[in-house]
C-alpha cells in the first residue's frame, strides 16, 4: 500500500469529524419533535437529556485505555459506526426509557469518538507541522449547520425521526468507511497514550471555566434553540429549526474566520467580544420573542460562541507550569462537563420558572466570559485545539 500523504490524512480525518457533526446535529434538530411525539414536559425533557452525559462519563475510564491498548485507529473506525450506528435508536424510541438507554450508547460512543478521533487530528498536525486544529472543528460546526438544515427539510417534507435518522447512518457509515484507509495508521504528538488529569492551577481553573461557560451556553443553543423556537417564539411549523439553523450557521462561520481576526484583536479582545454577543444575543431573544428578533439574537449567538472554545485551548497551552498536553486535558474536562450537563439544568430550571428565565440565565453565563477574560493576561498564540462534543 502506498503511503499516504498529509493531506490524505487531513482530508480522512476531517471527513471523521463531519460524521461526528452530522450525526450530533441530526439528533439535536430533532429534539423538538421527538419531545412532542413522546409527549414530554421541559422538566422531562430535561431529565431525558441528562442521559447523554451520563454515556459520555461512562466512556471516560475505557476510552483513554482502548486508544493507548488498541492505537485510535481501530477505535476511531469502531467509535464512529457505533456513533452512526445508534443514532437510529434515537428515532425508534417510543417512550421515556427507552429513549434515555438509547442517549446512554449514544453518548458513550460519543465520547470513545471525541477522545479518538482527536488523537489523529493530533497526529496530523504533527505531520504538518503548523496548527491545523481549527479546521477541523470548524469542519465540525459546518456539519451541525448542514445537519440542522437537512433536519428542517426533511421535517417539511414529513420525514419521521426514524427514516432521517437511518439516511443519515447510510451516509455517515459510508463516508467512516471510504476514510478509514487514509487514517494514521500510528498515534504521534504530545497527548499519544492517554491523558493526565490533576487539580488545576488557578491560571488552567479560569480559563477552564472561560471553556465551561462557552461550552455550556454552546450546548444550550444545540439541545434548546429549536424547543425555544417551537414554545416561546411559536412561529409556523415550517420555521421550528429556524433558531438552531441560524445560530449553526454563524458559528460555523466564525470557526473559518475567527483566526484573523484573533491575530488582529488578541485573544483576550475576543473573548471579550465573544462574551458581549451571547450576552446581546440571547437576551434580544428572551426579550422579544418573535421569529425576526429571535432569529437575529440566535445568529449573534452563533458568532459569539464560535471563537470561545478554541481561544480556550489556546490560552491553556500558554501555561508555564504544566506540559500542553496536560494543560488541554484539564481544561477541556472542564469545558466537556458544561457541555453535557449544561442543556439538562436548563431544562429543569425552566420547568420550575420559563425557558426565558432558562436562557436568561445562560445570557448570564455568556456575560461571565468577558469578565473572567478581564482578569488574564494573554499572548497572541497559534495553537487551535477542537474538542468534539
Amino acid at each position: 500500500m502506498a503511503e499516504r500523504t498529509p493531506v490524505q490524512h487531513r482530508v480522512a480525518v476531517s471527513a471523521l469529524f463531519f460524521v461526528a457533526g452530522l450525526c450530533f446535529a441530526s439528533w439535536a434538530s430533532r429534539i423538538p419533535d421527538i419531545g412532542l411525539r413522546l409527549k414530554l414536559s421541559e422538566g422531562e425533557l430535561g431529565q431525558l437529556l441528562l442521559a447523554l452525559p451520563v454515556g459520555s462519563m461512562l466512556a471516560l475510564p475505557v476510552a483513554g485505555w482502548l486508544v493507548h491498548t488498541y492505537g485510535s485507529r481501530l477505535v476511531v473506525l469502531a467509535a464512529t459506526c457505533l456513533y452512526a450506528g445508534f443514532l437510529p435508536l434515537l428515532g425508534w424510541a417510543g417512550s421515556f426509557w427507552s429513549l434515555a438507554s438509547s442517549l446512554v450508547l449514544f453518548g458513550f460512543a460519543g465520547n470513545l469518538l471525541n477522545i479518538s478521533v482527536n488523537t489523529q487530528a493530533i497526529g496530523v498536525q504533527a505531520a504538518y507541522g503548523k496548527p491545523i486544529m481549527a479546521s477541523f472543528h470548524g469542519l465540525w460546526s459546518l456539519a451541525g449547520f448542514l445537519g440542522g438544515a437537512v433536519g428542517t427539510l426533511l421535517l417539511q417534507w414529513r420525514y419521521t425521526p426514524l427514516e432521517h435518522f437511518l439516511l443519515i447512518t447510510g451516509s455517515g457509515l459510508l463516508l467512516t468507511l471510504l476514510a478509514h484507509q487514509r487514517t494514521l495508521s500510528l498515534d504521534t504528538g504530545p497527548d499519544a497514550g492517554g491523558s493526565s488529569l490533576r487539580r488545576p492551577e488557578p491560571y488552567l481553573l479560569r480559563i477552564g471555566l472561560i471553556a465551561f461557560c462557552g461550552m455550556l451556553c454552546e450546548g444550550c443553543m444545540f439541545d434548546w434553540s429549536g424547543v425555544y423556537f417551537q414554545k416561546v417564539v411559536q412561529p409556523d411549523a415550517s420555521l421550528v429549526t429556524a433558531g438552531y439553523v441560524a445560530c449553526m450557521s454563524t458559528m460555523a462561520l466564525g470557526r473559518f474566520i475567527s483566526d484573523y481576526f484573533t491575530h488582529r484583536f488578541g485573544t483576550q479582545r475576543m473573548l471579550q467580544l465573544s462574551s458581549a454577543l451571547i450576552t446581546l444575543g440571547l437576551l434580544l431573544a428572551v426579550a422579544w420573542p418573535a421569529v425576526v428578533p429571535a432569529g437575529v439574537g440566535f445568529l449573534l449567538v452563533g458568532f459569539g460562541i464560535a471563537s470561545v472554545t478554541p481561544l480556550a485551548y489556546s490560552a491553556a497551552g500558554q501555561s508555564t507550569t504544566v506540559s500542553p498536553g496536560v494543560a488541554l486535558a484539564t481544561v477541556s474536562s472542564i469545558g466537556y462537563l458544561g457541555f453535557l450537563l449544561g442543556p439538562p439544568l436548563i431544562g429543569l430550571v425552566a420547568e420550575v420558572l420559563s425557558l426565558r428565565v432558562s436562557f436568561a440565565l445562560v445570557a448570564g453565563l455568556g456575560a461571565a466570559i468577558g469578565l473572567l477574560a478581564a482578569r488574564l493576561k494573554l499572548q497572541p498564540t497559534s495553537l487551535k485545539v477542537a474538542v468534539l462534543p
